[in-house]
């Protein structure tokens, strides 16, 4: 018994040393000074600079959420745009921590690329926008139609699906980025534009006569958006993970930016466990005690992040959905902090 106990020990030894030896992420964050934060090249309400090059946006708060946590400073992040093409070599090159860019999370990308999928911070889908003058009123009546897309995302095969099951035909012009695929569309190069439907409420905010132009109701696909990390680093994959799962479980107790303060003097059990009053769960992840009280205060809980960026509080107006709480009538769920 006491070989077979001397064996494990040193199995979990090797493990655990294994596991210190890939936990190097956090470090050179802390020695940089800086997160360094994969974004869009320019998609209101989730990665968007203004002309002050400030940014702003959905994903952009998730970035300012985990530079919170780590520095207890939202400031200390450096946002680098990436095209849908780029985005995935920046991060498995190192040159950025996370990549938090209204990416769907699929089984070909968590297996096939090294990288890990963090959560889901927006359940969104796939659909198609069309001018108004088109008088179309449903994607099943877009057989024949010429079709705008963004190449090296998973819009291409959507749309093949979609119109090989419906028996339609249809002709796809691909364009490398987003900003070319929807100039091409607003100049009528093709009928319809196609994207995540989040993402055709944000386009539609560049055009002209942005009212000219109309969101058609059907949504051909699932398209659960994230942030993601390389492989080899747990301790990073559970800060990521946790810092979205920290603002999800902050709107589901009630925690806001207004009221941190007051809720971390609260004897509840559940929010000493959240506030690092009872137990050491921050130190479990390599943060410190008071880690969500930085993230909420920073950027607010979820529900805050989704109404100030894309909710009916903002520009977009995408009214919350499926990204309602899950005890609100949605699918938003995270597990506890316990």
């Amino acid at each position: 018994m006491k070989r077979v106990s001397l064996v494990v020990t040193l199995a979990a030894a090797a493990v655990f040393s294994v596991s210190s030896a890939d936990a190097q992420t956090l470090k050179t964050v802390k020695d940089r000074g800086m997160l360094s934060c994969g974004v869009s090249q320019g998609l209101p309400g989730f990665s968007s600079p203004d002309d002050k090059g400030n940014w702003t946006g959905l994903d952009v708060d998730v970035c300012r959420a985990i530079a919170a946590a780590i520095f207890d400073d939202p400031s200390k992040v450096k946002f680098v745009p990436l095209s849908a093409k780029d985005r995935f070599t920046a991060l498995q090159s190192g040159e950025i921590d996370v990549l938090s860019r209204n990416t769907t999370w699929t089984l070909s990308r968590d297996t096939s690329l090294g990288v890990n999928f963090a959560g889901v911070s927006y359940y969104d889908g796939q659909g198609f926008m069309a001018k108004k003058a088109l008088k179309v009123n449903s994607a099943l009546e877009l057989n024949g139609a010429s079709i705008c897309v963004q190449t090296g995302t998973t819009n291409e095969q959507n749309v093949a699906d979609y119109f090989k099951g419906n028996n339609m035909k249809y002709e796809v012009i691909a364009f490398a980025n987003a900003d070319e695929a929807v100039k091409a569309y607003e100049s009528g190069r093709c009928d319809v534009f196609t994207s995540d439907v989040s993402q055709l409420y944000a386009q539609r905010l560049k055009l002209a006569a942005p009212m000219e132009h109309v969101v058609l109701p059907e949504v051909i696909s699932k398209e659960p958006l994230g942030p993601l990390v390389r492989h080899g680093d747990d301790q990073w994959f559970d800060i990521v993970k946790w810092t979205l799962f920290a603002m999800i479980n902050a709107e589901e107790l009630g925690i806001t930016q207004k009221n941190v303060d007051e809720s971390a003097k609260s004897d509840k059990p559940e929010l000493k466990r959240v506030f690092g009053t009872d137990g050491n769960l921050g130190e479990q992840l390599g943060l410190t005690k008071d880690w969500v009280a930085r993230i909420i205060k920073a950027t607010g809980n979820y529900g805050e992040s989704f109404e100030r960026n894309v909710g009916t509080g903002s520009k977009l107006e995408i009214a919350r959905g499926l990204n309602k709480l899950w005890n609100k009538g949605g699918i938003m769920y995270a597990p506890p902090i316990r």
